[in-house]
């Protein structure tokens, strides 16, 4: 590997209570083929030495601040945590806007690895990946290309499309599709992005049209106008993700993958996503009561899921 690992060891307080969050937030930015991303780098309250580091990519329309609490809680436990917006995202630079290109979301993980190998606080042989949902793919695909990522976590990730989206009639499908077309001949003309909802309520025009959709936006934008998170995608990104299937990429991944899925999930269903934790050589499946959007607006499920990845990386952290 390209640095070696002493024994990690979590921080502890007195009397057994938890670990308190992270105070020490450091606003970061680096370049990813001519784009700059933005993020912040999390570190423990008191480091000590270099740490493992865990970089988190958020998924298909999301933006960093969705993860801060998750960061908290990997450097709570001790570990540096790195988060980012992808180009076209949030706080980093990139036209068009709003739009999940795969191949440049991958650079720009890349990237967010080669800048958190370089920090002086991280071990660059301790990094390891967490990713949601679209974020999810990429982390298993980037890892796969680099041997040295000691683990990957891999959260209600996508495995391409389900063949029938529950609840999506025919028509709600072919709008879907004409709303991608349209985009797609607007991008090729140099046009701006025919954007649509990200999410939207049974029968709108979306890309995820759901009964939770005001739970969930309310969830995304935390109730308020401070979030990087905007309700709008440019749809045209769903015809890459139309061939985009990373257990492909799981079946040559050398380090241990931890799949956590949703048991009735129909966004990224259980009979795809588990694939991914099947086709690894050390892969584990973890499932959890509830849909896609439970891990997003159920805080109860958000941290038992924490509580087993922070495990789990824990367990890969120490010395083999």
């Amino acid at each position: 590997r390209t640095g070696r690992r002493a024994p990690f060891t979590a921080p502890r307080s007195g009397d057994g209570a938890p670990p308190r969050l992270s105070d020490k937030r450091i606003k970061v930015a680096f370049d990813s083929r001519g784009t700059t991303c933005a993020g912040y780098l999390y570190l423990p309250p008191a480091p000590d030495g270099r740490l493992p580091c865990v970089v988190l990519s958020h998924g298909f329309s999301g933006t960093m601040d969705r993860l801060f609490p998750h960061a908290e809680r990997f450097a709570a436990d001790g570990m540096a945590a790195l988060v980012f917006d992808y180009r076209g995202f949030g706080e980093s630079t990139g036209e068009p806007r709003q739009l999940a290109d795969i191949d440049g979301q991958q650079d720009d993980l890349r990237a967010a690895i080669g800048f958190a190998r370089a920090d002086a606080h991280i071990d660059p042989g301790a990094v390891m990946l967490w990713g949601n949902s679209l974020g999810g793919a990429h982390v298993v695909s980037v890892a796969a290309g680099d041997p040295d990522i000691v683990a990957v976590v891999a959260q209600i990730p996508f495995n391409g499309f389900p063949k029938r989206v529950e609840g999506r009639s025919t028509w709600q499908t072919l709008r879907l599709l004409g709303a991608i077309g349209w985009d797609a001949l607007r991008g090729k003309l140099g046009l701006r992005p025919y954007y649509i909802p990200m999410v939207g309520k049974p029968g709108e025009l979306a890309v995820a049209a759901t009964a939770e959709a005001e739970q969930h936006i309310r969830t995304l934008t935390g109730g308020g106008e401070t979030s990087l998170w905007r309700n709008s995608v440019a749809p045209r990104a769903l015809l890459g993700m139309m061939r985009y299937h990373p257990d492909e990429a799981a079946a040559r991944l050398t380090m241990p993958l931890l799949v956590c899925v949703a048991a009735d999930d129909h966004e990224t269903p259980l009979e795809t996503t588990r694939a991914l934790a099947e086709r690894a050589s050390r892969g584990e499946l973890r499932s959890y009561p509830g849909t896609h959007f439970t891990f997003y607006t159920d805080s109860a499920t958000r941290e038992r899921a924490l509580t087993d990845q922070i495990a789990f990386l824990r367990r890969c952290l120490r010395p083999q």
